[in-house]
Order: structure tokens, then sequence, then C-alpha cells
């Protein structure tokens, strides 16, 4: 975070600790921080395709943001957040839309896709959804210049739940057909609904009212499922036990796989900014992640 002005830095150190005290609160502070730099960024020359369908509900459509004279290019696809209940592909003018500008600015072809919300859809709605638009992907992305042999996910916290089930989820059997990797962002990967969790609502409403039904429906329980090249990331200020799960994730895959799952921890960070962070200058992770997605790409 050193390539921030000294102001933000010091807000985030101020927030971090306390992030799990008010999630929603400091959320929006976050958000509200990064708005600035995520305004001011230089995103000329890229070409946005908003509310594309692919499904025929109102939530199930996608923006495609291409850089200039772009062909068979690697496909980015991010998976917002929100508590499996709310949550919006732009959640406010700069986010999310900052992650696709960063990465067609690294010329790959960014795919922010929205999808049903809980109740209406529950588990496993959310990774039918990314079922449903990775397959569209598969059949289109040649003619928005990406190349559907290197479809790459991202999922940020329940949104990292969907792109998780999605690849590992043995009853749901999709495998992570079409993605070439997948980079899970302080994701919930483990149901749960203990004290701790100040989102256990949002728990209940996807995954349903039977606490003896969410083992087997956490996709920390099907690691050894799938051969994915899978990337953990959690922040140092995380929403109460994700960065937890994300670590017996990490080693449930290392059981499976017999060698460890890239994994980082973003210290100074948190559960928003680990995301908010994007275009804003600061692109440490960013380059680790299109590292990743490099060294997969070649496998």
């Amino acid at each position: 975070m050193t390539q921030l002005p000294l102001p933000m830095q010091q807000l985030m150190a101020r927030i971090g600790p306390l992030w799990g005290t008010d999630i929603r609160g400091h959320s929006q502070m976050v958000m509200g921080a990064y708005a600035p730099l995520l305004a001011a960024a230089n995103n000329e020359g890229m070409t946005v395709t908003r509310d594309v369908a692919y499904g025929p509900h109102a939530r199930q459509v996608l923006d495609i943001f291409q850089p200039p004279s772009v062909q068979n290019a690697g496909v980015v696809v991010f998976v917002h957040g929100g508590a499996f209940v709310r949550g919006d592909k732009q959640a406010s003018p700069e986010m999310y839309d900052n992650l696709m500008y960063w990465f067609a600015k690294q010329g790959y072809v960014g795919i922010n896709i929205e999808y049903r919300l809980a109740p209406e859809s529950a588990y496993p709605g959310g990774a039918d959804d990314v079922a449903l638009a990775m397959a569209w992907l598969h059949m289109n992305a040649t003619v928005h210049g990406g190349d559907p042999a290197k479809l790459f996910l991202i999922g940020h916290s329940a949104g990292g739940t969907h792109v998780a089930s999605y690849v590992f989820d043995r009853a749901l059997g999709y495998f992570g057909q079409h993605a070439a990797g997948a980079v899970l962002i302080s994701a919930r990967l483990r149901a749960d609904v203990s004290p701790e969790n100040p989102n256990a609502e949002g728990v209940r409403a996807y995954f349903g009212d039977d606490p003896a039904r969410y083992e087997q429906r956490s996709p920390v329980s099907h690691a050894a499922s799938s051969r994915l090249p899978v990337f953990i990331v959690t922040a140092e200020f995380e929403n109460p036990l994700l960065d937890v799960y994300g670590l017996e994730m990490a080693h449930q895959l290392s059981l499976a796989r017999r060698q460890a799952p890239r994994y980082r921890q973003m210290r100074g960070h948190n559960h928003m900014s680990v995301v908010a962070h994007f275009n804003s200058g600061e692109d440490a992770l960013g380059r680790e992640i299109v590292d990743f997605f490099e060294t997969v790409g070649l496998a």
C-alpha cells in the first residue's frame, strides 16, 4: 500500500484492525476513499459494452471491456460479492469496473458478470450462473477478441464462493469446465452461521436453513475433486473466518494434490480494499495474478 497517498495509507491502517466491528460501514468508507483515485485513472481507448445477456433472467448479464485491436487475448471473468443476497457488478461508478479496466490495460478482455441473488436463487444458483456465463463466453469470446481456451475466473467474497463451487462441488459436476484457472479472493469457502459470522443470514438465504447440509455444500469439502489451477488470496483484515477458510482450502488442496497452491495474504488490506485498489496505482496483487494466468496458460 506504499504506492497510495499517505492519507489513504493512514485511513487503511486505522480501519483495518476495526474492520469486523462495522463491515458495511467500513466498506463504504473504503470505496469512498478509493473513488477519486479510480475516477482519475486513464482508461482511454477501452471499449465497454454493457449488459450483454448470457441467460434469460434480468440479472444474467455481463459487461465486456476490450483493449484496442485485441485478438486471441486471455479473458478475465470477475464475479462480485455481496453476502449472497445483495451486490451488483457496479457497486459504485468505479467499483468493480476498476478491476476490468486494469486487466484490459494488461491486454486481457475483461468480463464483469451479474448473477441472480438469494433468496430468489438459492444454492446452487450462483454456481449455475457462473457455469452459464462461462458456457456463453466459450462460444462467444472470439467475437470480442478473446481466446476461449484462456478463460480465467476471479471471484470475490460470495462471488468467490460461486466460482469455487463451479470448480470443486462434486454434486454440481461442473469441475471448472471452460476455465484455465481461478483466483479466489476473500472467498467464503465454508458455509457457516456461527455467531462470528456477520453475514449468517445471507448464508441461510443461500445455503438453506438446514445446517446439516452446509458441510456438503461448502467448496472446501470438495477440494480433491478438481485439478484446476487455483490462486487463493486473503486480506490481512477479513470478514471473520474468511482468512481461516482460505488457509483451510489451501491446506486441503495441498493434501489432495501433493503440492501447495499459490497463496497470498495481502498485508495492510481489508476485505474491500483487496479489490478496490485495482487501477489505483497499486498493482502488486494484479501483477501476481497476471503471472499466475501466464503460468497456467502455458500448461
